[in-house]
């Protein structure tokens, strides 16, 4: 695979004191609505209406980028810690069937009235 070589942007580019361009508006605009479907302890107090700078878009986009992710790391943990809950309820029905069909197949073998 051939290797593209991309330069690093100049420090001149990076300036939080810029207003915001409509790209940044537009990635905040898509944040928000994902953060509104976060649950609440995730959410973040910012009102995006008042950001006007790139630094202030960046705070926020790393923000709800966190919130993203601890959300998501905490539903993994809780359905891992579920999933641990369950294994031995299941394996044990499983084992209960097994005999339970195990014992039924005896009986019929035996068949009705015979000893």
């Amino acid at each position: 695979m051939t290797l593209i070589h991309v330069p690093r942007p100049p420090k001149s580019a990076s300036n939080p004191d810029r207003p915001v361009s409509s790209l940044l508006i537009a990635q905040i605009s898509h944040l928000q609505h994902a953060e509104r479907r976060l649950p609440l302890r995730y959410r973040t107090d910012r009102y995006v209406h008042a950001i006007r700078t790139e630094g202030e878009a960046a705070t926020y986009i790393r923000e709800v980028t966190e919130a993203i992710h601890r959300a998501h790391d905490d539903a993994a943990a809780e359905r891992a810690k579920r999933a641990r809950k369950l294994i031995p309820k299941i394996a044990a029905a499983a084992e209960r069937t097994r005999r339970k069909a195990a014992s039924g197949a005896q009986k019929k073998q035996k068949g009705p009235g015979k000893k």
